[in-house]
């Protein structure tokens, strides 16, 4: 049986309609549809916090100085940005680069943005998500752009980080 055309082939868009009405394609997964989205919680203890803004370069003592951290306004141990970040796009990275059973995908991130509206603290159980919000073939890059918004926070409260980026999707050629 000859394989179909890759999804993201220069000639032709990928197509992300159901798939009762593509019944060629019925048994391919594409590489994202409009509306998916990736989560999952994480928990940072202190000791997570201090390593990664050691890690980072972050001598910021609002990430590893309880004293310090103390008298400053928010009272206590605080994530840095970069740390929330870091997980909100090694998510949606770690998502969208997964494999297929009969195809690879290669990401590539083309824009990114943050906001920052409230602090992470340690030992609060932080909720990061990404969703897509639209999709459009880019025929120059031969790939699907996904445009993603995501969040990162405690559940039932406002986001603490909030985000939006435009993913670059393309399928990897079979391994020989």
């Amino acid at each position: 049986m000859p394989r179909m055309p890759a999804s993201n082939s220069p000639d032709r868009p990928p197509v992300t309609q159901p798939k009762a009405a593509q019944p060629a394609q019925a048994a391919r997964t594409p590489l994202a549809v409009a509306g998916e989205s990736c989560s999952r919680s994480v928990r940072l203890s202190r000791q997570d916090i201090a390593t990664f803004a050691q890690l980072s370069g972050d001598s910021n003592p609002l990430h590893h100085d309880a004293r310090a951290a103390q008298r400053a306004r928010h009272g206590e141990i605080i994530v840095s940005g970069q740390h929330s970040t870091s997980l909100l796009i090694g998510l949606v990275s770690s998502h969208f680069s997964r494999p297929d059973a009969a195809f690879g995908r290669e990401l590539l991130w083309l824009n990114v943005n943050f906001a920052f509206k409230a602090p992470l603290f340690a030992e609060q159980l932080v909720e990061l998500q990404w969703r897509v919000a639209s999709l459009e073939w880019h025929a120059k890059l031969a790939g699907l752009l996904a445009h993603v918004d995501g969040r990162a926070g405690v559940h039932h409260t406002r986001p603490a980080v909030v985000g939006r980026g435009v993913l670059l999707l393309r399928e990897l050629p079979p391994s020989l």
